[in-house]
């Protein structure tokens, strides 16, 4: 999977997911999680986000929709509501993943249950960062 979140200097946000599906995937599976709502989303009111992961776990739960929704809704940050979804409802379900994400203030968060996830950002003032294993946020 190769996915990307974006803030632009006027606060807009844009999101864009494309996959070849899992390693050793079943044949004639096609790759879900670039699927608006599962995987992929932006609203400028809330954030933008990308996933990788099984894609019918996240079809099944609307991840990137819910975590737009718990913000939205219930007023939750994006770390909050990325954090509950990855890591407790998703992982409720049997379902392995991560995503990159950024909210309408440009924090990022990049939780994930699974062993590691490929990632990378750019922050405003040039700050570059790469990350596999580790959790990192920045506001």
């Amino acid at each position: 999977t190769v996915g990307a979140v974006a803030r632009d200097a006027e606060g807009r946000l844009a999101a864009a997911t494309s996959t070849g599906g899992m390693t050793a995937k079943r044949a004639g599976r096609v790759g879900d999680s670039p699927v608006i709502g599962a995987g992929t989303f932006a609203d400028d009111g809330t954030c933008a986000i990308s996933a990788t992961g099984d894609g019918e776990a996240f079809l099944r739960l609307s991840v990137a929709h819910e975590i737009d929704a718990r913000m939205r809704l219930r007023g939750e940050s994006l770390r909050s509501a990325a954090e509950a979804v990855i890591g407790s409802d998703l992982e409720a379900i049997g379902g392995s993943g991560g995503l990159i994400a950024i909210d309408r203030d440009g924090a990022i968060v990049t939780p994930y249950n699974c062993e590691g996830m490929y990632r990378g950002w750019v922050l405003g003032s040039g700050e570059r960062e790469t990350a596999i294993y580790e959790n990192l946020y920045f506001q």
